[in-house]
């Protein structure tokens, strides 16, 4: 997790040091900075611009910040950048005598209400959490979710799942994935109803009247192609494949394919553009895949494997097919799904 620090005052500055060695103590990436042109600490450095500009750039690309002063100048900071809950960063605010950490914004997804405590928990200060799932002590769909490597498909219905838990009507749970532990009070193990949570690579499913689609984060792409294919075209097939199996971009986590092919300007283009990362193997390499596939004597002849695109995406994944091998315009696709268990009760989830 990276973390941006402002502080105001000359306590908030000393305070502000105290916080960025006691995170990176827990292996957070910490930078810390203060409205005052002079410092006089070696580990907090002035804004060196307006501090709309840094608010700015800390909502952008940082995935926590920490204000050490008031409430009203956080908000008033912040307000103008925000994009919406799925898309904000975490954002805790640090009285300047330590006493309390208060989530103030994105406290389940973003991960302020964790990021709260654990500011608190480093410094003996009380958290403050007003989440209402957190208050009342219930279930937060949306913070386990993230917490479990799971993409919220439609946050409405994720409001919906956590409004039904807050008044004590019971949530259906359904899930593709095995889970271990007890499902949290409110959550009933069924595959129909008003309303229920469906965990499944799937996002088409709709078991429940409103259902909350969670997709797995652990696609992997292996994909094969002609050379001189252009990204776009590239893309294009991807996005067919996985429309055809109702599987959402944001679960894909990478690409893998042929060493032969590593260097293919067009793949390399789209995953740079779907910013994937590249992982290569050569033809023996691909051969201990585990797992049937689409044999193609061709293939075989040309490249040394019998398949390029499923065996790259099993390689990679060390899981199961989800989409056989798709072919068109010179480009073959395939996905696979890294292994993976759902689990209740850490983190008081």
């Amino acid at each position: 997790m990276t973390v941006r620090i402002i502080a105001f005052t000359r306590r908030g500055i000393a305070l502000a040091e105290r916080l960025t060695a006691l995170l990176e103590g827990e292996n957070l990436q910490v930078s810390a900075f203060s409205t005052k042109e002079e410092t006089g600490s070696a580990v907090v450095v002035p804004v060196g611009s307006s501090l709309r500009r840094w608010t700015q750039e800390a909502m952008a690309g940082w995935d926590g910040i920490v204000f050490i002063g008031a409430c009203g100048i956080a908000v008033r900071s912040v307000a103008p950048f925000l994009r919406g809950k799925d898309q904000d960063p975490a954002v805790v605010v640090v009285d300047e005598n330590g006493q309390f950490a208060v989530s103030l914004l994105s406290g389940h997804i973003g991960g302020a209400n964790d990021l709260a405590r654990r500011v608190a928990r480093l410094l003996g200060a009380v958290p403050v959490v007003t989440t209402a799932t957190d208050s009342g002590g219930r279930f937060a769909v949306d913070e386990w979710a993230v917490k479990e490597g799971l993409w919220i498909v439609h946050l409405k219905a994720a409001k919906g799942v956590s409004m039904a838990i807050l008044e004590g009507e019971p949530v259906g749970f359904c899930s593709q994935i095995p889970w271990e532990g007890s499902l949290p009070q409110g959550l009933v193990e069924k595959d129909e109803g008003p309303v229920g949570i469906c965990v499944s690579y799937d996002q088409r499913r709709r078991p429940f009247a409103v259902t909350l689609n969670l997709v797995p984060r652990t696609v992997v792409l292996g994909i094969g192609c002609r050379k001189g294919i252009p990204a776009p075209v590239i893309a294009a097939r991807v996005q067919g494949a996985l429309d055809a199996f109702g599987i959402p971009r944001e679960a894909v986590t990478g690409v893998a394919t042929i060493d032969r092919k590593g260097e293919e300007p067009g793949l390399l283009a789209f995953c740079r553009e779907w910013d994937l990362p590249l992982a290569v193997f050569s033809a023996e390499e691909l051969a201990q895949a585990e797992g049937a596939v689409t044999a193609s004597s061709f293939v075989q002849k040309t490249v040394g494997v019998d398949n390029v695109c499923e065996r790259a995406a099993l390689r990679q994944s060390g899981g199961v097919l989800l989409v056989p091998k798709q072919a068109g315009e010179g480009v073959t696709v395939a996905a696979a799904a890294a292994p993976m268990v759902l689990r209740f009760g850490r983190g008081g989830l």
